[in-house]
Parts: C-alpha cells; sequence; structure tokens
C-alpha cells in the first residue's frame, strides 16, 4: 500500500519545487530487478546442459519405440517426449494410484549395477489400446472405463510382453555417449504400497506422448538420481580417455614417418603384343611413344602422388620430385 502524505509533507514539497530546490525532470527509478528464488530444501543435482542431452537421448528412443510399436502392432502411432524435469521422487510417486501398473527396469552393466531401479508407467487407457490392438482389436477406448481399472492376469500378461520389448531397445538411443544395455526386472501392480525410491531422492522424469488415431496417453520414465550421476561420470572419464588419446598423434605421426614405403617411378604403359616379347633380345629398343623430356610419374600404393625428371645422383639412376597430386 503507497504512503499516505500529511499536509505538512506536501506543503513542503510544494515549497521545494516552487524555490527550484527539487529536480522536476529527474528520471524516474528504476523497477527493483526480480530474482529467481532458490530452493535450498531441494537444490538443482543436473544443469540444463545434462537435460538437454537426456532431451536429445530420448527423443531418439521415441523414434526407435515409435518404429518399433508400429510394426508390433500394425497401427500407426506417434511418440514424442514432451519433457524432461529433473523433480523429487514424491512428485511423481503422489501422482500414481493404487490401480497403476509401474514395471522395473535396470541397466546391464557392472560399473552401473544399482538397487534403484528405473520406473517405467504408462497410462491405463493407452495400456489397454495397446493391449486390445495385441489380441486382434481396434484400440477403440472404453467410454466407461472406471478410474480404478486393474488389469487382468491376461491382460497383464500382454502388457509386461509389450513394455519388456520397450525396454530391452533402450539402450540404442545411448550409444553416442556409452554403450548400456537395459533389461525389463519385474511389475508392481500397486507402486502405492511400496517404497521403491526414497521420497526425498532426486529423480528425473521423462514424459513421453503416445497418440494412436483413437487414442492418446502418456508414457513416464523415471530414472534415478543416483543411477544418473554415475553415468555422467563414465561419460566424463570416457571424453577425457578420447581427449588424452589425441594428443598421442604427433607420437603416432612420427613412428609412421619412420615406416618403409614402396614408391614405384612409372615411365609408361606402352601395349605391345606378346609374340613381339617372345621374340625380344638384348639391346632391343622399345618404343614407348613419349618424347624423351616427359615427367615420370611416381605412385605410393597403387597411387600416384607425384610426378618428377629422370636424372642422375651420385652415379646413379634418380628422380627430382616436381609436382605433387596428392596432399599429405
Amino acid at each position: 500500500m503507497a504512503e499516505v502524505l500529511s499536509q505538512s509533507q506536501i506543503d513542503a514539497l510544494l515549497n521545494a519545487a516552487r524555490s527550484g530546490e527539487m529536480d522536476l525532470e529527474a528520471p524516474a527509478l528504476e523497477p527493483e530487478k526480480k530474482y529467481k528464488k532458490y530452493d535450498f530444501y531441494s537444490p538443482r543435482k543436473f544443469t540444463k546442459e545434462r537435460l538437454k542431452m537426456l532431451n536429445s537421448i530420448f527423443e531418439s528412443y521415441a523414434r526407435v519405440s515409435n518404429s518399433r510399436l508400429n510394426a508390433l502392432l500394425h497401427a500407426t502411432c506417434e511418440i514424442e517426449v514432451e519433457s524432461v524435469e529433473e523433480q523429487r521422487y514424491n512428485e511423481f510417486s503422489n501422482a500414481l494410484t493404487e490401480s497403476d501398473v509401474v514395471a522395473l527396469a535396470k541397466i546391464d552393466q557392472e560399473k552401473l549395477q544399482e538397487e534403484t531401479p528405473i520406473l517405467v508407467h504408462m497410462d491405463t487407457g493407452v495400456a489397454l489400446t495397446i493391449i486390445d490392438r495385441m489380441i486382434g482389436g481396434d484400440g477403440a477406448p472404453e467410454p466407461d472405463l472406471p478410474s480404478d481399472y486393474k488389469l487382468t492376469d491376461l491382460e497383464l500378461n500382454i502388457y509386461e510382453d509389450v513394455i519388456s520389448q520397450l525396454i530391452s531397445i533402450m539402450g540404442g538411443s545411448w550409444e553416442n555417449y556409452m554403450p548400456m544395455e537395459f533389461s525389463y526386472v519385474r511389475t508392481e501392480v500397486n507402486p502405492t504400497m511400496v517404497q521403491l525410491i526414497g521420497f526425498d531422492e532426486t529423480v528425473v522424469i521423462v514424459s513421453i506422448s503416445i497418440k494412436f488415431p483413437n487414442c492418446q496417453g502418456t508414457m513416464s520414465l523415471c530414472l534415478p538420481g543416483v543411477m544418473l550421476a554415475n553415468i555422467f561420470s563414465e561419460i566424463s572419464k570416457n571424453n577425457t580417455r578420447r581427449s588424452s588419446g589425441e594428443d598421442k598423434s604427433d607420437e603416432i605421426f612420427g613412428s609412421l614417418r619412420e615406416s618403409d614405403m614402396e614408391i614405384i617411378a612409372e615411365l609408361a604403359r606402352p601395349r605391345v603384343l606378346l609374340s613381339d616379347i617372345y621374340h625380344l633380345n638384348v639391346g632391343d629398343v622399345l618404343d614407348i611413344k613419349r618424347p624423351k623430356d616427359a615427367p615420370v610419374y611416381l605412385n605410393i600404393g597403387g597411387r600416384r602422388w607425384f610426378d618428377g625428371r629422370l636424372g642422375v645422383h651420385n652415379k646413379q639412376m634418380a628422380v627430382k620430385i616436381g609436382e605433387t597430386y596428392i596432399k599429405a
């Protein structure tokens, strides 16, 4: 609320304005800058660059899984990454209900073996559409589907088969950074009763939209922060090894410079009948149909590198290098 001036304060301001003591043309004060509040209770663990890297990885995964589902269901669907966000696990857990189904996955790599699993959750409506198409239906959603619908044993078996295939192809999207393989572990039919990850633990939630002509929904992947920290650490080590290998280029080229290589001087390539070659004798002259000052070609590894002129050096036949055809 703005401060209310008294009559004496108003009179003082008017007198100052009349006497010239107050500059009426003074520029207005700049508005106070607003700063984003930082939550010290839940500080950010991953930088924007790391989240962008995860976004590109799972965009590649979305394209591969899109092709896999189209081939598996013989239907057209669109799979895209909606968001990649760092959160607390309780934000992901609070969105689950007792009727939800969550698949657990792990990384089959010794350095990244963690007790904390990767969680994969798919909306019930999308899961039922996929199951219906797997058994020959058209995937039409049930209009009166209750919000607490639970998958039957048969539907659960089909769902586990599909989700295990989607998990198995997840490693291919990491190939540009490091080789990894993901495998399906099990399915939790009531995730609210199982504390899989600490409620305050940092996780990254990847939301992927799945759109069919008659249905759409979301598949969410919950990546534990400890697991991602170990992965980023391994990626950094691999990049360090690659950069250290590049520093040895001078040593490698130094070794190559000392290597022996055969150089062939080619005068010409005349065509001669076999009968003429058969009757050649010592002292005969072969016409190569080239002038005496024509260049000689120098071939290395079957490719023409230089041309030159025939001559003598220290009483031995020699070739003086002229034009270079291939730049080193």
